[in-house]
């Protein structure tokens, strides 16, 4: 049996969406994959973060991104065997930390491991995808590559199966906050406006060019300045309640820029790694002023991505 763990991450990274994310560290999935004398991909059973059966994630080896990624790379490349899997889940479903992802860039890191010739990393990104892919109704990447190759990774569809991992700028941690609420990643797709305007999409393209140079350059003014999101995060700051008031909070915090992470409702910070206790604390504060319950992680934004822990 093989253990392999896959970290959370954050999608759009604000200024990118679908084409930025960034591993986290501390919180991620794992799973548990073995060999079958029965074809086919089976999931014994899923855990959830106190050990537990999972109350609402499915054992349908149809209706499960872990299962569905796995079997992807066993059809392609396995044998006539099939595969018995243990989900374990360390992210929260719903919960805008790539959740999905998390499950699905696990069970293709396990399953790859008991192939004959493991493929190497970029190789299995195809099929993780393939999981991602039911959860949110299309192959959008930003939480799949940061959490199989780690860091921030730039990753837009026109370039996949190809992703960009970035140079990250020094002295800088994420906070991520989650509130105890849920939001359902395609649903969210789904209510956001069709059509932008020009000002909007060369607004939004000027952020994302000088939040990158930021990185590369280890210009944090330059980052704060391009840490804007005018497209999606005005659409999607109403559903989650506490979202201005954490916000503000993180700002007055100190922070290079602050965002929704995903479809929400986790809410990140990008800041300096010696004001990051503070800024989680002030961002948690707002969040219980709603009665909202949470918790939060801080991470470098170095995380390493997705590995093996265990072979039996």
């Amino acid at each position: 049996m093989v253990t392999a763990f896959a970290p959370a991450s954050i999608g759009n990274v604000a200024v990118g969406f679908d084409m930025l994310g960034l591993a986290l560290a501390g919180v991620g999935d794992r799973v548990s994959v073995k060999r079958s004398d029965t074809s086919g991909v089976r999931i014994l059973e899923v855990r959830g973060i106190d050990g537990e059966t999972h109350p609402s994630l499915s054992t349908d080896s149809n209706h499960n991104t872990a299962s569905i990624a796995a079997q992807a790379l066993w059809e392609a490349h396995g044998d006539s065997s099939g595969l018995e899997m243990i989900v374990h889940k360390g992210v929260p479903p719903q919960s805008g930390m790539g959740s999905s992802a998390a499950s699905a860039v696990a069970a293709v890191v396990a399953t790859n491991a008991l192939l004959p010739e493991p493929l190497a990393h970029e190789d299995i990104l195809p099929f993780a995808l393939e999981g991602e892919a039911y959860a949110s109704g299309g192959e959008h990447a930003d939480n799949v590559c940061p959490s199989l190759i780690g860091g921030l990774v730039l990753c837009p569809t026109v370039l996949l199966p190809r992703a960009i991992k970035l140079t990250t700028p020094t002295g800088i941690s994420s906070v991520l906050v989650h509130p105890e609420l849920q939001i359902h990643t395609g649903h969210s797709r789904k209510s956001l406006a069709k059509e932008y305007s020009m000002e909007q999409w060369l607004a939004q393209q000027g952020y994302l060019a000088g939040f990158i140079a930021g990185c590369a350059a280890d210009d944090h003014v330059l980052i704060s300045d391009s840490f804007h999101d005018v497209i999606i995060e005005p659409q999607r700051a109403a559903e989650v309640t506490c979202f201005d008031a954490v916000k503000e909070a993180a700002t007055k915090a100190g922070v290079l820029g602050v965002s929704i992470s995903g479809s929400g409702p986790s809410i990140f910070a990008l800041c300096k790694d010696s004001n990051a206790s503070n800024v989680a604390m002030a961002m948690e504060q707002a969040c219980r002023t709603f009665g909202l319950e949470c918790q939060s992680w801080i991470s470098p934004m170095t995380a390493a991505g997705a590995h093996v822990e265990e072979m039996e």
